[in-house]
């Protein structure tokens, strides 16, 4: 696998695993001020959550490549 290939397993593997962290540590204000939106997080804590996605996407990231590496699965014909 080129490094290439692995960079981008990397990218997509972050994004989705970004929308799913995304949601949690969300504190919803009991007040909101005028203007603000009634849903939108009191403290978002996205470097937080940038790190624990980087954190989470290295080992999948890393065990995906390895399935490639090891070819456990191919869609090759013999």
């Amino acid at each position: 696998m080129a490094w290439t290939s692995a960079v981008l397993v990397f990218i997509i593997t972050w994004s989705i695993v970004w929308f799913a962290v995304l949601p949690w540590r969300v504190e919803i204000p009991e007040k909101t001020e005028p203007g603000f939106a009634e849903s939108a997080p009191e403290h978002p804590h996205l470097w937080w959550k940038a790190a624990v996605t980087t954190a989470i996407t290295a080992v999948i990231s890393a065990a995906i490549i390895a399935v490639i590496q090891l070819d456990l699965f191919s869609f090759r014909e013999p």
